[in-house]
């Protein structure tokens, strides 16, 4: 999938955007990922991670 995290699943969420005047439309909340190359099962690999999951050391990044 393109837009998902690949370690906690974080994805795209939709709502409704509210104007002041009360009109009401679609919109799209976008997660904040990051290519990173990482160690997956011990080989390096390129996968999309959210950025809670880097801060958080949940990723092993390749050097």
């Amino acid at each position: 999938m393109a837009n998902v995290c690949a370690v906690c699943g974080k994805g795209v969420t939709t709502g409704i955007q509210v104007s002041h005047s009360h009109i009401r439309t679609k919109r799209t909340w976008q997660p904040n990922l990051q290519r990173v190359r990482a160690l997956v099962n011990g080989t390096p690999t390129r996968i999309k991670v959210c950025t809670r999951c880097l801060r958080s050391g949940k990723v092993q990044r390749a050097v």
